[in-house]
C-alpha cells in the first residue's frame, strides 16, 4: 500500500492559519479531502496521514471528522496542549475518539518548547501512550533538537521535512545540516520524513526548486538513517507553492526506484505503517 504520511486539510481562516502569509495566496482557501482525491488517484497513493496545521484542539477534532468520513485517511497527527496539567487525560480522550497516531506542535515558530519542562512532561505522556511525536523544526534549531530527541527516547520521534534544510544554500549549510542529522541518526528511535523539501529548495519565492539539491539531501538521509527510517510525505497542499502533488511524487518515486525495490516499498508505505502503527 502506498501511503502519504504527511498532508494537511483545513477550512481557511486567516486568524487561525496565521503562518499563511504574502506570497502564499494559493493556500488561502479551503483544502479538503475532495481536493486531494484526484491527485491521489493519479499517483496510486492509497492512504494518508492527516497532520495538524495549527495549534488548537479544534484542529484535532476537524481532522478526526475527516478521517471518520474517508476510510483512506488512516491516521491523524493532531494537536494537544502538552503543557496543560491534564495533557495525559486529553491525549487518552483523543486516542479513544479515532485514529490518532501522533501529535505535533509548531516548534519551528516556538523554539523555547525544545527546552520547556512543562512541554517535556507532555511529550513524555505522548510516548508513554505509544504515540509518535512529530518534531517540526528547521535547520537552525538542530542543535537543540538533538538534545530534545536524546531526552525523549521512550518511543519513536519523527523529524518532519528533514528538519527543513537550506537546500538552495551553501556547501557550508549542507555540511552543518548533515553533521546534526548524523547525531540524530545515531539515535535508533529517530526517523525522518521525506516531505516538505520542494518549498525549502526554492532559491526564492515562485522559483523552481533546486532538484539537484533535493537529491543531495535525499542521498544523505538514506546514508545516515537507512531505508527503515525514511517515510514519504507530500506536505500537500503546501507543496503546491513549489511543485504539484504528482510531480513531487514522481521525483521521489524515481529517486527511490534507483535505490532498489526494498527501499521504495519501505519509503512509500511499509515504514509509515510500522512506525505509526496504522490499522490497515
Amino acid at each position: 500500500m502506498i501511503i502519504d504520511a504527511h498532508q494537511h486539510f483545513w477550512r481557511y481562516d486567516p486568524a487561525r492559519l496565521g503562518w499563511i502569509g504574502p506570497g502564499m495566496e494559493e493556500l488561502m482557501h479551503d483544502w479538503l479531502p475532495i481536493d486531494l482525491a484526484g491527485p491521489m488517484a493519479e499517483t496510486d497513493v492509497e492512504a494518508t496521514i492527516a497532520v495538524q496545521a495549527t495549534g488548537d484542539e479544534a484542529e484535532t477534532a476537524f481532522l478526526m471528522e475527516q478521517a471518520a468520513a474517508e476510510d483512506w485517511i488512516v491516521g491523524v497527527v493532531g494537536w494537544v496542549d502538552l503543557t496543560a496539567h491534564d495533557a495525559d487525560a486529553r491525549i487518552a480522550d483523543w486516542q479513544a475518539a479515532g485514529p490518532l497516531v501522533g501529535l505535533r506542535h509548531q516548534i519551528e515558530g516556538q523554539p523555547a518548547r525544545l527546552d520547556d519542562r512543562g512541554f517535556d512532561s507532555g511529550v513524555d505522556a505522548v510516548q508513554r501512550r505509544g504515540l509518535i511525536y512529530d518534531v517540526l523544526v528547521n535547520h537552525r534549531q538542530l542543535s537543540d533538537t538533538v538534545t530534545f530527541c536524546a531526552h525523549h527516547d521512550r518511543h519513536t520521534l519523527v523529524i518532519d521535512h528533514l528538519a527543513k534544510p537550506a537546500i538552495a544554500g551553501s556547501d557550508a549549510d549542507f555540511s552543518a545540516w548533515r553533521r546534526a542529522m548524523a547525531e540524530l541518526a545515531a539515535m535508533p528511535h529517530v526517523a525522518v520524513k521525506i516531505s516538505g523539501l520542494a518549498t525549502e529548495a526554492q532559491p526564492g519565492p515562485g522559483e523552481p526548486p533546486d532538484i539537484d539539491g533535493i537529491h543531495r539531501h535525499l542521498d544523505a538521509a538514506l546514508e545516515l538513517f537507512g531505508e527503515d527510517r525514511l517515510v514519504f510525505g507530500s506536505d500537500w497542499p503546501v507543496c503546491q507553492l513549489a511543485i504539484s502533488y504528482g510531480d513531487w511524487f514522481a521525483l521521489i518515486d524515481a529517486w527511490a526506484r534507483a535505490q532498489g525495490s526494498d527501499c521504495r516499498a519501505k519509503l512509500f508505505g511499509a515504514n509509515a505503517a510500522s512506525i505509526y502503527a496504522l490499522n490497515l
